[in-house]
């Protein structure tokens, strides 16, 4: 409830002179208005810390919040929100006071304010200058090879365990630790860039006068301490990089402004950073003498005559309401200190007065004081919050709208009672207090006056202000403390799954090592133990002085020994795959979007493997899917259809009955081109519209054009005209003339739709100039006109329509109504237009099966005597205190009835290139894609037809929980009524929301069926995520094809990522384009950004940055799929090959008492995971490709290997850990019996049997091995990969060639020719390989070709050439598929329509909301009923000024066949390509339009028979007449009328 405004003067004078009137309603989301009721929680997880948190202090909470005389409901649920907050430990109400001094009460000891206020500097970043190296280590020691790694380090360093270099061997873990440090370092690097960017971004600010809320210069040492640290490398890298940019500060200094001050001319403030870390420069002069605001000087107040006090003190509560509200007070003198100082968003706190500027980002929640609107009105686009570009309107406070100047904010006296910060981006209450002096008692006591709060007051954050030129406002909430930020989550640090699951098998193989480290030291300690034997008289004793302590000491040296059990070099490897894999992503031109020069950028490189396992995506709607470009295509004006589209929808639906379609669109789209062309002519030719540019020309109708011109009749050409002057005079936005030659008209609007059909209208002659303060300037095909419009009743998301009253040239006063057809069908006259509305509902079907958003367009004529009364009411009710806006909306009711149709609208919301083929394609592979959305239900499921996201064929769940407006329901009752729908829904599926079934839920990986698809709300989702409902609410989702959640916020999207990856233990990932997707993408496993046109918080915070949600494809299908795969098998061959090296030496000491001797010269153990066999297996992780790129397109269904997580399991694992075994011991004993049993001899005769030598025929052939095993599992042998492993394999020999040719080896010296020299090192070198490979290329041909493989058997179809032509490939598959679903779906159908024949399954609805009617099931048709009929921000139905009254049947038939054989208009039943293409793909599925017993759009429509018209006359009825008249032909001719 907001203050009464001043009535108005003039009321009984209603004439032509009347000034506009605008009736606003709030478009926000309800919630629930019960204050008492704890709050509850939408996300499973901590919101984030706050960087200061305020100090909570026992308070009452707010005060009460009162007008004068009179309680305010809405404040009482203020104190009662608050103080149940407060009690529950959450955050208190704030309380900010201005002009006057702070409460006792608010103060500590020493007088300071007692709270401490969030500062308004954020960070999204993980990391500071101090924080990053223990941070960093912190997440990077979570991998426990890492602990080990380390506690291996400190073990060398004593020489007793055997260590040889603790420096060498600490090199590999400070190598990855340092690798990863820095890769995460500039990672987070991005973020501080763009957080920089923002907590420096100029705003006025009001300084020069006391802020009392907050305490001045209040920095703490340890803030103190971290700016100091900021500057000190912030100093050290500006040195660094003014190395090589010496000139470049130097020339930004020169060319800033000596006066940056706004100048009068001035709209927007550039964005660029106001503070530096450099220095603080102030940004005006000291001696500025005159406001910076660039309005006009406020003129003297006129004050009104004072009535009697006798008469005020009788009436003072009539008196009060109409008096006007004012903060100022004119008794305080001004200092002229107070000025508004350009400053950073860091710099605002709580309680500061703030100027925004047109187009400038909103830094904070601001309540908005004044605007430069006389109304209090401004404009603002909430894209980062909600996804939605659409301006929403904005009012200022009443008693601020006389603040305009710094002067005025110093004078100013009031306090401001606010709620708690809390994340519900819908809702805010608060009240705003002052006094004031009253006219008529000018030496009395000021009046307590008072004026709510809401949301429709607020201005939040990460919102850009537009079409308005300023907005002065105060600070209430500041960074982490801001819905948008609250909203946002915490920056997570992610790491792969595989990664994760490695830990498991670390841990198996630190078991192993502990084992045969436990056996060497038992064998050890036991032989020392022994006094017989030959050790006790050749030995020189044992390093331990007793068996248990050479034992215990055995133990250690073993652990050192043995570590590569668990390799350093994995780790090392697996960083460099995944950077190379980034590399190669980046470098995909596949995934290149040239019009924004934006490739796809990896910004975590470490988790593409994650990209590969992906189950769920969960993809925004506004940005993301669609373009969020409204473009006019169709309409049906006085029963005729225009037109010419060809739509993705359409495409579709056809794709689906196995057409051509790519054929099928070059035709059409050629003959769309011609006919643009004939348009375009026409339309010239009537009139030399300046405004009129080719390119931007949407509504491609020569049909249209040639009725324009009364080439079919004057009735039509007049339909027309009066059609298109509807939509110019019917809408709310604002004009803007772009200067050029020609000229062009722009239109910026509170909705695209509105936008779009006010620009279809001036594209055919009639063109919006702009607004004056009475009405519309119209420029009506060449001729200037000015349209006084007297009232205009705002759209809605409950009313569903938007109303204009407009006085018309010759004096007549006119109501053009637009809105969703259902509920314009519902207000048409009773027992009118018959055969209009049937016709007209016909049309509108079938532009809602092209998927395209369709609209109504209506009108009512009013009388003098009508309009004045109903605008007596119309004040009456917006001056009212209490419950006004739903006696406005009662008013606005009572006007909108009786409706006389037009026509209608149907426009294209557009679709992104390649959504629909994306969508199927991720479809095909098993990925059941969500959408999360803020945009309104109907429009969702739009565009879920639209993008093949829904089926004609499938049965929508609607899950809808009605909020109780009366605030009498509680939270049970909610609940209650939310479990009812779910345990109907799950019982669908016989289903009840068991544990049992959610555990078979995790298991199952299959796509549900596309039988059903599920369709909830923001508010209904509060409820069903609470931990009572949720797991059956994950449940009845998982076995639905499709999931649209519409109207959600941010925190609600997390919500809903969290419980599918938590509840059901899969892979997800999240696409989004805007700062509300921030908090969904961070939750998501894999997070994907679109680097749109607009914001970049999205691509900021993303783990893959894109251009186009088509690129998702090739990012998931394919290097998702080739990353995982490669991962996966990179893993298993490098704990392959580190057991094969590690065992031989196990193996070894079984011969020396398990003193833990080296087999191998120290030098082959360092080469070992260097040289000898690191590339091939990380060449195997990079480049290797079981099929191509194309294939894996062609193919999706390839990549359920990866959601069913089959590449990397633990049977793979110890199946390669027991090829590893088998090998060693080969790789061992082999070489070890053709040694010992064999003479041995170099060339001077000395025996070569020595350990290190022995080691050289072990190594040879074991390195061999593993280079050929690492071969047979890669599938892509391309030269590189054959390089890689030949060079592997000599290196072995060039380093034993060149190393032992020197002393260097000391006891290896000369072992080469040694060794090379004897036969028997050559048959090791030949048999061992071949006895350890044995096995696996057994096991793999039968593997191939007894059970092969998906993929086996895509690669033997490659190589045949059936993918020699994927496109062809690719349409055949999609045609037989589409030509199968056309007829299991059609005699699906059949069986079902009987079924609904003989019973309707769903009750008949006359007038409902849209959001509350039930959603019919599918029609033969192929028609889905939900989607024909729905209403938009602001869509326009209008149709011609006539009235068609119902005739005796004989009468009418005669008129029409008169008009038909009159020479004005002989026949319009001529070729509509457009029209006649979407009918015969209906006709395809049913012999007749006519035949479905079910509701189909069409037939629902004309059987609205409404509450909200008039009863229809007696001695009325109905006939029809759908034999007489032809397709197109008005059943209204102009003899009918009269």
């Amino acid at each position: 409830m907001a203050s009464p405004p001043m009535a108005e003067e003039g009321n009984d004078n209603l004439g032509p002179e009347i000034s506009m009137q605008r009736t606003r309603w709030a478009t926000r989301k309800m919630t629930v208005k019960s204050g008492t009721k704890k709050r509850l929680s939408l996300i499973g997880r901590k919101q984030h810390n706050r960087t200061a948190s305020e100090k909570k202090r026992a308070s009452g909470g707010a005060g009460s919040l009162q007008q004068p005389e009179e309680a305010v409901p809405e404040e009482q649920e203020v104190d009662t929100q608050s103080e149940s907050a407060h009690d529950e430990g959450g955050p208190a109400p704030r309380q900010l006071y201005f002009g006057q001094p702070l409460p006792r009460e608010l103060q500590d000891e020493e007088g300071k304010p007692a709270r401490q206020f969030t500062r308004n500097k954020i960070r999204t970043a993980k990391y500071t200058p101090l924080s990053f190296i223990p941070k960093n280590l912190f997440f990077q020691f979570h991998n426990v090879a890492n602990i080990f790694f380390l506690f291996i380090v400190i073990l060398v360093i004593f020489p007793i365990f055997g260590g040889v270099n603790p420096g060498l061997n600490a090199v590999p873990l400070i190598f990855i630790i340092c690798v990863t440090a820095v890769k995460d370092a500039i990672e987070d690097y991005r973020r501080t860039i763009l957080d920089n960017e923002l907590n420096n971004a100029p705003v006025h600010r009001l300084l020069g006068v006391e802020n009392v809320n907050v305490e001045e210069d209040n920095v703490s040492l340890w803030r103190r301490i971290k700016k100091a640290t900021s500057r000190f490398f912030g100093a050290l890298w500006r040195a660094i990089e003014g190395l090589w940019k010496k000139d470049e500060h130097a020339a930004e200094e020169k060319s800033k402004s000596v006066d940056p001050r706004m100048s009068i001319e001035t709209r927007t403030t550039p964005w660029e950073a106001v503070a530096s870390p450099m220095s603080r420069n102030s940004f005006v002069s000291a001696r500025e003498e005159i406001q910076m605001t660039p309005v006009p000087s406020p003129l003297p107040r006129n004050h009104e005559e004072a009535p009697s006090t006798s008469t005020a003190v009788e009436n003072e509560g009539l008196l009060l309401q109409a008096l006007k509200g004012d903060m100022i007070n004119p008794d305080v003198p001004i200092s002229g200190k107070a000025r508004f100082h350009r400053d950073a968003w860091k710099s605002l706190v709580v309680g500061d007065f703030v100027r925004i500027y047109n187009d400038d980002e909103l830094p904070a929640d601001i309540i908005i004081l004044a605007t430069s609107d006389p109304d209090g009105a401004c404009y603002v686009e909430t894209k980062n919050l909600d996804g939605e570009t659409n301006l929403k309107v904005r009012s200022a406070l009443r008693c601020g709208r006389t603040l305009k100047h710094a002067r005025d904010c110093e004078r100013a006296r009031f306090v401001i009672e606010s709620e708690p910060p809390q994340a519900n981006l819908y809702k805010y209450n608060g009240a705003i207090k002052w006094q004031q002096k009253v006219p008529w008692d000018p030496k009395g006591e000021p009046r307590e006056m008072s004026e709510p709060i809401s949301i429709d007051n607020m201005l939040l954050r990460g919102c850009n202000l537009r079409n308005t030129e300023w907005a002065l406002g105060i600070v209430v909430f500041t960074g982490h403390d801001t819905k948008i930020m609250m909203n946002a989550g915490i920056t997570p640090s992610k790491r792969a799954r595989i990664a994760r699951e490695l830990n498991f098998n670390v841990i198996c193989n630190l078991g192993i090592l502990v084992a045969i480290c436990l056996v060497a030291a038992f064998v050890n300690g036991v032989t020392w133990a022994k006094d017989d034997a030959s050790l006790a008289w050749f030995e020189y004793g044992s390093i331990g002085s007793t068996p248990e302590l050479t034992g215990f000491i055995t133990f250690w040296a073993a652990v050192i020994v043995f570590q590569n059990l668990i390799p350093i070099s994995l780790y090392i490897s697996l960083e460099i795959v995944r950077t190379l894999q980034a590399y190669f992503i980046y470098s995909d031109i596949g995934m290149y979007y040239d019009k924004i020069d934006q490739p796809c950028i990896p910004k975590s490189w470490n988790i593409s493997d994650d990209v590969g396992q992906i189950e769920y995506i969960f993809s925004d709607k506004t940005g993301t899917l669609t373009q969020n470009v409204m473009e006019f295509k169709k309409a049906t004006i006085n029963g005729q259809p225009y037109g010419e589209a060809y739509t993705e929808a359409q495409a579709g639906m056809n794709k689906r009955m196995g057409i051509d379609v790519e054929n099928e669109a070059k035709v059409i789209r050629a003959e769309i081109a011609a006919a643009k062309v004939r348009a375009l002519e026409g339309l010239r030719s009537l009139h030399e519209n300046p405004y009129l540019h080719d390119e931007d020309l949407t509504f491609i109708a020569p049909d249209f054009v040639e009725d324009l011109a009364g080439k079919n009749g004057r009735e039509q050409q007049e339909a027309n005209a009066h059609f298109m002057l509807a939509l110019a005079l019917c809408h709310t936005v604002i004009a803007e003339k772009v200067p050029g030659n020609p000229p062009k008209m722009e239109f910026k609007a509170q909705s695209p739709d509105e936008a779009a059909l006010v620009a279809t209208a001036r594209d055919m002659g009639f063109t919006v100039l702009g607004s004056a303060n009475d009405g519309i300037n119209v420029n009506v095909m060449g001729e200037d006109r000015h349209y006084p419009v007297l009232n205009t009743i705002e759209f809605n998301s409950s009313r569903k329509r938007m109303s204009a009253i407009v006085r018309m040239p010759d004096g007549k006063i006119i109501l053009f109504c637009k809105g969703a057809d259902s509920i314009i069908y519902s207000r048409l006259k009773k027992g009118e237009q018959q055969e209009l509305r049937k016709e007209t509902a016909k049309h509108l079907e079938m532009f809602a099966i092209e998927g395209l958003r369709t609209l109504c367009i209506a009108q009512k004529e009013l009388s003098e005597e009508e309009y004045r009364e109903w605008r007596k009411e119309h004040d009456l009710a917006a001056t009212a205190l209490e419950n006004r806006e739903d006696r406005l909306e009662e008013v606005a009711d009572k006007i909108e009835r009786d409706l006389t149709l037009l026509g209608g609208t149907a426009i294209e919301d557009r679709l992104q290139d390649g959504v629909p083929d994306t969508i199927a394609l991720l479809g095909d592979a098993g990925i059941k894609l969500w959408v999360l959305t803020g945009d309104k239900v109907e429009t969702a499921i739009n565009i879920g037809f639209s993008c093949n996201l829904l089926h004609n064929d499938m049965d929508l769940l609607r899950i809808q929980v009605n909020e109780d407006e009366s605030g009498m329901s509680s939270e049970e009752d909610y609940l209650a009524h939310a479990e009812e729908q779910l345990d109907n829904g799950l019982a669908k599926f016989q289903m009840t929301g068991s544990d049992e079934e959610l555990k078979m839920a995790k298991k199952d990986h299959e796509p549900p069926a596309a039988t059903h698809g599920l369709v909830i709300d923001g508010f209904t989702l509060r409820w069903v995520l609470s931990d009572a409902l949720k797991q059956k609410f994950l449940l009845l989702c998982k076995q639905c094809k499709s999931v649209l959640c519409c109207r959600v916020s941010p925190a609600q999207k997390a919500a809903v990522v969290a419980m599918v990856k938590n509840g059901l233990d899969v892979m997800t990932l999240s696409i989004g384009d805007g700062a509300n997707d921030v908090a969904m993408i961070q939750e998501a496993d894999v997070g994907v950004g679109i680097a749109g046109v607009e914001g970049r918080q999205a691509v900021m915070s993303s783990d893959y940055a894109i251009g186009q949600f088509r690129f998702l494809q090739r990012l998931v299908l394919v290097h998702g799929r080739w990353s995982y795969r490669r991962l996966a098998e990179s893993i298993s061959n490098f704990f392959y090959k580190n057991m094969i090296w590690t065992f031989a030496i196990f193996w070894f000491q079984i011969y020396c008492n398990f003193d833990i001797a080296y087999i191998y010269e120290y030098t082959y153990i360092l080469m070992f995971n260097l040289f000898f066999t690191s590339v091939p297996v990380i060449l195997m992780g990079v480049l290797d490709q079981d099929v191509s790129d194309t294939v894996s397109l062609v193919v999706p269904q390839l990549y359920r290997r990866g959601i069913e997580r089959k590449e990397w399991t633990q049977t793979k694992f110890w199946a390669y850990m027991a090829d590893g075994v088998y090998q060693s011991a080969a790789c061992f004993f082999i070489p070890f019996v053709f040694v010992t049993l064999t003479a041995t001899a170099a060339g001077n005769g000395l025996d070569i049997a020595e350990r290190t030598r022995l080691g050289c025929y072990i190594a040879h052939p074991a390195v061999f091995t593993i280079n050929a095993y690492i071969l047979i599992n890669t599938y892509r042998w391309d030269w590189l990969t054959l390089l890689a492993i030949v060079i592997s394999d000599i290196f072995i020999f060039f380093w034993t060639g060149v190393y032992t040719a020197s002393t260097y080896a000391v006891t290896f010296y000369q072992a080469a020719p040694q060794v090379y020299q004897e036969l028997t090192f050559w048959m090791c070198f030949i048999v061992t390989p071949a006895i350890c490979l044995l096995p696996r290329l057994v096991v793999k041909c039968i593997q191939k070709q007894t059970f092969p493989y998906d993929v086996d058997i895509i690669r033997e179809q490659a190589k045949q050439g059936l993918f020699d032509d994927p496109q062809a490939v690719a349409t055949a598959a999609a045609a037989s598929e589409g030509l199968e679903g056309t007829s299991t779906g059609s005699s699906a159908s059949s069986g079902k329509m009987s079924g609904r024949s003989r019973k309707s399954k769903h009750a008949q609805y006359a007038s409902v909301d849209e959001d509350r009617r039930p959603i019919y099931p599918p029609s033969i048709a192929a028609t889905h009923n939900t989607r024909a009929q729905n209403g938009s921000d602001g869509t326009n139905y209008i149709m011609q000024n006539r009235q068609s009254m119902d005739l005796p049947e004989a009468e009418l038939v005669d008129s029409i066949q008169r008009e038909i054989a009159g020479p004005g208009r002989p026949s319009i039943d001529r070729a509509r390509p457009s029209y006649d293409r979407v009918r015969r793909s209906i006709d395809r599925v049913r012999p007749s339009f006519e035949a479905s017993n079910d509701f189909t759009s069409a037939a629902r429509l004309s059987r609205i028979e409404s509450s909200h018209s008039a009863q229809g006359l007696p001695g009325q009825r109905r006939f029809n007449l759908t034999t007489v008249r032809k397709r197109g032909l008005s059943a209204f001719s102009k003899q009918s009328i009269e």
